[in-house]
């Protein structure tokens, strides 16, 4: 994967809404395939959907063709409803990959090298068999921050490169919170059941990524080489979750992602554990909230579990891949006239992302923009290699984080111990 500036450009729409990733969910229907001529795409971001409804009909209108987006709902995820479909022989013309999961299409995807858009980006998904992921978004992702109420707090974010520092301003925080108007330091939802993809892929990736060059793998090699951790690496993260785990507000060990966000959103944390993706909740379902709180002022801070880690993760979490056997030619139509100036627009100032395309012209308002484009602008970003993991991983850890949070584990070295079990049971059992 090619590594630079990034961003944005979803696309979704249906009647259903999905939980995919790093994104909302509600008992919402599962996805079923369309009907007509229109290209079909799987989708796994559905919190701008009414955005991406938009989109579809400015495609259409510029060009006459349909975009069907198709949603997954519940508890599903976008790699499992994709081996239903494939399956059913009902595959998508367009769908969602991670970068751990190229390798399970391996010969099924379209090679895109010689598409226009590959000249204006160099976030593209290559691998050996060539350009086979579309960049349809670029996330940050450390700990995001109310920068109003740190400021009222008298806590510099700038500051906040070191475990020492965090426990001050934590503790600061804290001390304050009925003045600030808290309910708690911050907003770390654990819930296993229904936010797993938070704890088990993100605040995972820390431990793999955190302070480490983009181009650094050492901790991923390590893990996928059997589940292996660095104990002294990974033990100075777990008391770095141990912190977590006594500044969130309790009630987020069993409580919603749409819990966590609106706490955010009102005001109510003044940390929370998601990344830039949240902000086109803050401006839609939650807007009213983020309001009636000041609309105020956000960043990110890097998780520093260990002094100088001065870096938050910064790159596409996902990418669209075109069926090789789907309608290939309007499929890669498509994906090139995302790539220009109408649909540029649309996903920087309707969604609020940063572009990956030298090309556009547009600068996005969405609350998080101007500190993913200032963290860029610093160089000290780190890479997802999360997304490199086996497969389904986070389904083991995100329960070791959230039974650390009830207490199950005595210190950090206990949740080490616990840890290294789950990576080295599942690597040798899938």
């Amino acid at each position: 994967m090619k590594k630079q500036i990034a961003v944005a450009l979803a696309l979704a729409t249906a009647a259903t809404m999905l939980f995919a990733g790093c994104a909302k969910g509600e008992n919402s229907n599962s996805a079923s395939k369309g009907s007509g001529d229109a290209i079909q795409l799987l989708n796994g971001k559905p919190e701008i959907d009414a955005q991406m409804q938009e989109l579809a009909k400015a495609y259409e209108e510029e060009t006459g063709k349909k975009i069907e987006v198709l949603t997954i709902g519940g508890n599903e995820t976008a790699s499992s409803k994709l081996k239903e479909l494939y399956q059913a022989g009902e595959m998508p013309d367009i769908f969602v990959l991670e970068a751990n999961q190229f390798a399970n299409w391996s010969g099924k995807l379209v090679d895109m090298s010689d598409q226009q858009w590959t000249e204006d980006t160099e976030v593209e998904y290559v691998n050996e068999e060539g350009t086979l992921g579309f960049p349809y978004m670029v996330e940050a992702c450390g700990l995001a921050y109310n920068a109003d109420i740190l400021e009222k707090a008298g806590v510099d974010p700038a500051s906040l490169t070191s475990p020492e520092a965090y426990k001050e301003a934590f503790a600061t925080l804290d001390s304050m919170k009925d003045e600030l108007g808290l309910t708690a330091v911050v907003g770390y939802n654990v819930n296993a059941t229904d936010v797993g993809w938070s704890s088990g892929t993100h605040v995972f990736g820390q431990y793999l990524d955190a302070g480490l060059a983009t181009d650094d793998t050492t901790y991923i090699d390590m893990l996928n080489d059997g589940g292996k951790l660095d104990e002294e690496r990974f033990t100075a993260f777990g008391e770095f979750i141990g912190m977590l785990n006594q500044y969130t507000d309790p009630a987020l060990i069993t409580g919603s992602y749409d819990d966590q966000v609106l706490g955010f959103a009102s005001g109510k944390y003044a940390f929370v554990t998601q990344g830039s993706w949240i902000g086109a909740t803050l401006t839609g379902d939650d807007l009213a909230a983020y309001e009636e709180a000041g609309s105020f002022k956000v960043g990110f801070a890097p998780y520093a579990f260990e002094d100088g880690l001065t870096t938050i993760l910064n790159e596409p979490t996902s990418f669209w891949g075109v069926y090789k056997d789907g309608n290939v030619e309007d499929a890669e139509a498509f994906l090139q006239w995302a790539s220009e100036d109408t649909a540029q627009r649309m996903f920087v100032e309707d969604m609020g992302f940063v572009s990956p395309y030298a090309d556009c012209a547009y600068s996005s308002t969405d609350p998080f923009a101007a500190s993913v484009t200032e963290w860029l602008g610093t160089g000290k970003h780190s890479s997802y290699h999360t997304f490199l993991k086996k497969d389904g991983l986070q389904d083991a850890t995100s329960v070791i984080f959230q039974n650390y949070a009830k207490g199950q584990y005595k210190d950090a070295t206990e949740f080490y111990n616990a840890m290294q079990e789950a990576t080295t049971g599942y690597y040798a059992n899938n």
